[in-house]
């Protein structure tokens, strides 16, 4: 009992030490990174061929089959309207919105992470963690073919942005810093994402 008593408060002061540089290294970031979107031009579409293929689920979050289907294409124009505002610069301006803020932070519900712009399933809640970094985080995506990673170097550093499959929808980053099984963490925007709960059972 003693001893549990005495490493209690050094846990309790590393997560708040933890916990804090995560959040001050969140909050920077996004500083950068609004000044430096400011004045961006709208996401182009990738290159690539209008077809791509991509994995299909059922409502219970099992995968069915792959589908060759168009891309979803849509003017800057339609996309402002599609889209609310918040969603709108992170998916088509690679924005990133501020840490700790994102609805789906918490979300702990079993259920499909779909895209907001085109509703494509991209994660599982059963691939979720808490990376305390501020954002939604996954060790892995729901699907490979439902996203894109492509080099950014639009920081100091050159990071991997993640982008939707079918809309080319701008979702976060992917780094190598995640637990197991993979080492990854896919770093998400709450706002790119939807939450489809799944039926218990």
């Amino acid at each position: 009992m003693e001893d549990q008593a005495t490493q209690k408060p050094a846990t309790t002061r590393r997560a708040f030490i933890f916990g804090g540089a995560a959040a001050i290294s969140g909050l920077a970031f996004w500083g950068i990174r609004r000044a430096t979107v400011a004045a961006a031009r709208p996401l182009e579409p990738t290159e690539g061929p209008r077809l791509v293929t991509i994995a299909q689920f059922d409502p219970a979050g099992r995968r069915t089959s792959l589908a060759t289907v168009p891309r979803l294409l849509r003017s800057d124009a339609e996309w402002r309207r599609t889209l609310g505002s918040d969603s709108y610069w992170v998916m088509r301006h690679a924005d990133t919105e501020r840490p700790f803020t994102g609805a789906l932070l918490h979300e702990e519900r079993r259920g499909v992470f779909t895209c907001a712009g085109c509703g494509l399933p991209l994660f599982s809640s059963a691939s979720k963690f808490d990376s305390g970094t501020g954002w939604p985080s996954f060790w892995e995506p729901i699907a490979p073919e439902n996203i894109v990673e492509l080099p950014d170097g639009s920081l100091m550093v050159v990071r991997t942005a993640v982008s939707c499959r079918l809309c080319d929808g701008h979702l976060g980053h992917v780094f190598t810093d995640g637990p197991a099984p993979t080492g990854l963490r896919y770093c998400m925007n709450s706002v790119a994402l939807r939450f489809q709960p799944l039926a218990p059972g």
